[in-house]
């Protein structure tokens, strides 16, 4: 089994079979035009129709090869997940989450930043809203390529605000809303981020930094991962299903409730029976994070394809809804079988032929995972998007997850930068033939595990080893541990490319909606 696994993860993420994948996706492009040209081709716009339906599987892939990384990534990372697993599993989630919740009628204008009524000529709407998707795919498929995980709501939010202004001057718009997806660009990674550092925190103090790493697992552990079931419970409740039954939050909160008491007694069974055979240590406690990770993944992989599918196949049901009426503005649209299928099928082909790039970005570029702070980052995720939604702030799945990686990241930074202040105002309160005899035990106690922490102490006496690093030097080798904490390079373009998301693909989509006109006119 991990034979084959590995030979997946090559095949899925060789350069060597990048023209294969391009080959693929093509292929199903090339399916979607065929398809829809069997039943269009006796309609007056037929032939943009059959070229909307291929920019909108093309958004699909983009958001499948983008988006899902931020899922699953902290489970590929942490090794809770082999590549090829999560590919499979995200894929399975995705589509599935698409079909059976993405809903029958679709809005078409996301978010309502513009307002299309206010176009005189009828025929632009289509011309728009085929821009907005063409312009939201390419820009993902730019932020793909560069390796930064990008939202891909704000890459079609900007398609649309772009082509609109293009089509009906600057009053279009709605500047209110526009201002609260801006505010996102804070709010989503900070909340994100201090509830996945908060989190990793507490089970540093209740389990990881304690003596007997098993019995605080024992009574800790269950209640961790039933709050994780109740957040996932919750939020698949209020944001999964909500297209098949609405459930408001105080009936999702007591369904979680319900789910999380069944899981703190199953998870008490089982870290008792583990416990026995279980490692002292923080690889053993990691050990029992794996389970509920997979779970995470597949439930946020579901919840997404419910709810980013929208961004491939509104613009697209809009446009059909249009071209099958003859023109005119759509602001809701039913969804054809056809158009579903599109988008689900679209999601699955884009994470399986292009999203391993991003997951391994996600899962361990940034900075390094283990399960417990991949549990954390999981975790924040679907707490940061429950208590947002209560609170009317405007978030991004996408952002949130990522400033959750973030933030486990900086707090490793601040724990071992404080840790490593400790010992060396240890070293500066001895005088000269101390410091060279405390170095190499300091050296061995900052590596050392706590098991090995106490047998060191008893031995600190005897030890007369030296290590010959200047001051300077030992402030490089930390600046150079820090950077490996969190690199500095991803945090920078990540940022740029959040910030540059919206005005980027409105500029395109300007330019195309233009194009497009006077190519139609």
């Amino acid at each position: 089994m991990a034979r084959s696994s590995g030979y997946l993860d090559t095949l899925l993420s060789s350069p060597t079979t990048e023209r294969y994948r391009v080959g693929l996706s093509l292929l199903f492009l090339l399916g979607i035009w065929l398809l829809v040209g069997s039943f269009s081709h006796d309609l007056p716009n037929g032939m943009l129709l059959m070229a909307a339906a291929v920019i909108g599987g093309y958004m699909a892939i983009n958001i499948g090869a983008n988006d899902v990384a931020n899922n699953v990534g902290p489970a590929v990372g942490s090794g809770a997940l082999s590549l090829g697993a999560a590919v499979i599993l995200a894929a399975i989630f995705e589509a599935a989450g698409a079909l059976i919740a993405g809903g029958d009628v679709v809005s078409t204008i996301k978010g309502g930043i513009i307002d299309p009524t206010t176009l005189d000529d009828p025929r632009a709407f289509v011309w728009l809203m085929t821009a907005a998707l063409l312009a939201g795919a390419l820009w993902l498929n730019l932020a793909t390529w560069m390796g930064a995980p990008v939202s891909t709501t704000h890459s079609i939010v900007g398609g649309v605000l772009g082509a609109g202004i293009a089509a009906g001057g600057w009053q279009i718009a709605d500047w209110a809303v526009m201002g609260k997806i801006a505010a996102s660009w804070v709010i989503s990674p900070v909340l994100g981020g201090m509830l996945a550092a908060l989190f990793l925190f507490a089970i540093n103090k209740t389990v990881l930094y304690r003596q007997n790493l098993v019995s605080s697992a024992r009574t800790f552990v269950p209640w961790l991962v039933s709050i994780m079931a109740w957040a996932f419970t919750t939020y698949l409740m209020v944001k999964g299903v909500k297209k098949i039954v609405k459930v408001d939050i105080v009936d999702a909160s007591l369904i979680g409730l319900a789910v999380a008491a069944a899981v703190f007694f199953a998870m008490r069974t089982l870290v008792s029976r583990r416990a026995a055979t279980m490692e002292n240590s923080t690889d053993g406690v990691n050990t029992l994070f794996t389970w509920p990770l997979i779970c995470a993944a597949a439930l946020l992989s579901f919840a997404h394809g419910a709810n980013d599918v929208a961004n491939a196949i509104g613009p697209l049901a809009a446009i059909n809804d249009a071209i099958q009426a003859g023109g005119g503005v759509v602001t809701s649209a039913s969804i054809p079988l056809w158009v579903m299928l599109v988008g689900a099928l679209g999601l699955a082909v884009g994470l399986m032929l292009f999203g391993p790039r991003l997951i391994k970005t996600v899962g361990s570029e940034i900075t390094e995972l283990d399960k417990t702070r991949a549990f954390c980052i999981a975790l924040s995720a679907a707490l940061t998007v429950i208590l947002a939604s209560q609170l009317g702030l405007p978030v991004s799945s996408t952002h949130i997850a990522i400033g959750g990686v973030f933030g486990v990241g900086f707090l490793r930074e601040y724990l071992k930068s404080n840790y490593a202040t400790q010992l060396h105002k240890i070293i500066e309160a001895h005088d000269p033939v101390d410091q060279e005899r405390l170095k190499p035990f300091l050296d061995d106690f900052r590596n050392a595990t706590l098991e090995e922490m106490e047998s060191l102490l008893k031995r600190a006496k005897k030890k007369k080893q030296q290590v010959p690093l200047s001051k300077s030097e030992r402030k490089r080798l930390k600046k150079i541990y820090k950077e490996e904490m969190v690199k500095r390079s991803h945090l920078t373009r990540i940022a740029a490319a959040w910030i540059i998301t919206v005005p980027a693909s409105a500029l395109m989509a300007a330019f195309l909606f233009f194009a497009l006109r006077g190519m139609m006119v």
